[in-house]
Parts: structure tokens; sequence; C-alpha cells
């Protein structure tokens, strides 16, 4: 028994100095050869605050506090290198490397870029060391303008050094992608379950499953199905890389309940009802960061019954002497086309109808959200049926909508040599002719 004691206090002794002894073997000279030959491959500055031995529960190399870049453009607070026992001796030794809460800023793209163009000129060479599997626990993308949860990923290379499978996965299990290899490309399948869109919009996809194809030089998304809202998004796209990134593809929408949607880009004035339409789009920019600022779409769009909320253009229409505010209008369709260029949107050919009312118009939102536009609208209600020349001014969150001035002049012009009624309405008639003529003259 005293035997047994002796050496179970022996292996927990030996134990324990595994833990401990690591703590104490200097490696700040291995560190610095490390940061020096880092900094030299990747071309920007490399530093790490702390490194030890580790032999417990097996040998690696834990490094703390590694950043990367000029402004740290990525940080990891612990990476571990896990050297394979039995390859140690041999011509290429594998490891795996499991690393632990790193944030990636935008600006990590570049180098990331130039590391890839680094190695696809360097003559392929068989390499001394074999990375094979890799795991990332809590990956943040400190992005702007992107809001994405914290990911994990498991990454499994080849003897190359190159992507054989991949899992990635946000910590809310909302987006799943899977990657394994398919003939001369990858194929990355796809699953979303409630997942909010990181970019523009913060749009809910309920539901979506679908497949990309991932190649040397570009991405192929054949097709996509989105359950969003009440209704379906149908969609396909490319991406392409090389001197510049590219992107083009087509959309179709379905049967979209609009309220919530709408009420994103503006809480005060926004629309309800069933949405469908179709468009393309495309763009291209140098950095895929702001590659979404540079995208061209047309998009033609219609809305079925449904309601104008926070603004009663009936009211517009009626009273020429001030801005309405609240109400609703309710319409059986509103039509139009939506056309982007990066951060401006042009709505053309808008058209409204109702039992009580019929308007048309187009309106401009600038890259600083600010609305300029006109219309007309004509109450089917009235005895004669009078455009009402409209200007639209303001914000998306606070748009004004009043007569045109020439309306109002009009309006007191004709009620002045006329009377009410028949000079009101053929003063206002008169400044549509003029406003439509003036129009014919503007630039777009």
């Amino acid at each position: 028994m005293k035997k047994n004691k002796k050496i179970l206090i022996g292996i927990l002794v030996f134990i324990s100095v595994l833990i401990i002894l690591p703590f104490f073997i200097p490696i700040r000279t291995y560190l610095n050869e490390a940061e020096k030959l880092a900094s030299d491959q990747l071309g920007v500055p490399v530093s790490i605050s702390t490194g030890h031995f580790v032999f417990f529960p097996s040998p690696r190399v834990v490094i703390s506090g590694l950043k990367v870049g000029k402004d740290s453009e990525l940080e990891v607070e612990q990476l571990a290198v896990i050297p394979s026992l039995s390859t140690v001796f041999s011509e290429t030794r594998v490891i795996d490397v499991e690393v632990t809460n790193p944030i990636v800023k935008k600006t990590a793209i570049g180098i990331v870029s130039s590391i890839l163009d680094k190695r696809s000129e360097a003559p392929i060479e068989s390499d001394a060391i074999n990375i094979r599997h890799i795991n990332v626990d809590q990956l943040t993308l400190d992005w702007p303008g992107i809001k994405l949860p914290a990911l994990t990923m498991d990454l499994n290379l080849t003897k190359a050094n190159q992507l054989e499978s991949a899992k990635l996965e946000t910590k809310d299990a909302t987006l799943t992608l899977n990657i394994a290899p398919k003939a001369d490309a990858h194929l990355i399948s796809v699953s979303m379950k409630k997942w909010t869109l990181p970019i523009g919009l913060p749009l809910t996809v309920e539901s979506a499953e679908f497949d990309m194809h991932l190649k040397s030089d570009h991405l192929e998304v054949p097709r996509v199905d989105l359950d969003m809202y009440g209704g379906k998004v149908t969609a396909n796209l490319n991406v392409f890389w090389g001197k510049n990134w590219r992107t083009n593809g087509n959309v179709k929408v379905v049967n979209l309940s609009v309220k919530s949607p709408s009420r994103l880009v503006s809480k005060s004035v926004y629309l309800s009802g069933s949405l469908s339409g179709s468009g393309h789009f495309s763009g291209s920019a140098k950095d895929i960061g702001v590659l979404a600022d540079h995208i061209n779409a047309d998009f033609k769009f219609k809305v079925n019954d449904g309601v104008l909320h926070g603004l009663d253009l009936i009211k517009v229409a009626s009273i020429l002497t001030k801005q309405t505010v609240g109400g609703e209008t309710v319409f059986d369709e509103f039509s139009g086309t939506l056309n982007a260029k990066g951060q401006q949107y042009d709505l053309n050919d808008l058209k409204m109808s109702s039992g009580l009312l019929s308007g048309s118009g187009r309106v401009k939102i600038n890259a600083n959200k600010e609305l300029d536009g006109t219309g007309e609208v004509a109450l089917k209600r009235s005895i004669s049926l009078v455009a009402i020349p409209l200007d639209v001014s303001g914000t998306i969150e606070n748009p004004v909508v009043l007569p045109s001035k020439a309306a109002l002049a009009g309006a007191v012009t004709g009620t002045a040599i006329l009377g009410p009624g028949l000079g009101t309405s053929v003063g206002i008639k008169a400044a549509g002719a003029i406003d439509k003529f003036k129009g014919l003259f503007q630039d777009d």
C-alpha cells in the first residue's frame, strides 16, 4: 500500500512539474527570432507579448498577445502550436494550431492579399512544416459597417498546406458554412436560420440553404433561395478578384411583406403591403472592403394592397397651405424603378393608385439621406381631376411633401382672377403644366 502511495505521489509531482516548469523556461530569445522572421515574411511589424512551453495535456508552445501590423490589424489573445511527436525528427514536421479570441480589422485584408500574392509568385517547394489542422475559437471581425456574431472555425489542410476542408459557424448557430473539395473547386454549403444580414439594413433571413463554388479567381453562387418576411427572394451572383474585385448578379422578390423592412429605413414614414419585383446589379472596386459602395443596380418593383404610413397624400393635395403630419394613404398599387449607384438611389416612374387618388413622381435619395423629388397627386373625388404638383424634400427619416411653389402661386392667382373653385383649379392646372415644361430641360 505504501509503495502504491509513493508511486501515486511521484506521478502527481511529475505532472505538477510538467505544468509549472514551462513557465520558468525562458523562450524570449526564440520569440524575438520568431517576431523578426514573421515580420520579414509578412512585410509588417509582428510582436509577441509572452510565450512558454507546455507539456500537458500534450507538448506545445503557447504564445499570448500576438499583434500583426502597424495598427494591430490582427490581434490574437492566445495561439498554441502543437507538434505531432511522431514527426519531430522527420524531414517535414506536422503541427496543429489552436487560435483563441482573434480580432481581425478590415485593414487586415491588405496584409492577407500581400501574403497570397507572395505565395503565388514563389516557386513551389516542399514545406518543412505541414499545418495539419487549425482551430479558431471566438473570431471577431472588427469591420466598420459590418456586424457579425463571434465565429468558430475548423480548417483541415493538405500536405502542401492548401485548404482541404473547413467548417465555419457563428456562436449562435444562425449561420453555418461547410467547405469541401470538389473537382477543381471547393463546394461551400451554406445554411441560415434567423440570420441577420451583417451589411446594410439588418434584414432577417428566416431560413435558407444553398451552395457556392469557390475557384482560384472567383466565387459562383448559381442560385440562392431566401425565405424572408413571408415571401421569397431568389438570386444568383458571381464575385471575381485579381487586379480588381468585381461582382454581378440578378435578384427576384415574390410577395415579401415590406412593413418591417421599410421601418428599418424610416420609423416615421414607411410602407406596408406585398412587394414583388426583379432586377440586376454589378460593381467593381480595388478593395473588397469598399465593393458594396460601388454597386450599380436596377430594380423594378410593385407593392400591392398597401398603406403609406405617416403621410396622408389626400390631405397634402387638399390643404395647400401647410405640411400635414401623420395620417396614412391607402393604395391598391404602388410601382416604380429603383436605380442605385453606390450610396445614391433614384426612384423613377413612381405610380400610386387607389379608389380615391392617383399619383406619380420621382425621388432622389442622396448619400447623406436627403430627399429631392417632384410628383403630382390627382384626387378622384374632386369635381375636376386636377393634378396637384408636389415637391419632396427633407430626409428619409423626416420627409417633407408639399404642393410646389408654382401650385400655390397658381392657386392664389387663379382664385383672384376667376374666383374660388374654378379659378383655383385652373391656376393649379396651369402651374402643373409649367412645372412639366420646365422638367423637359432639367438634367437627370
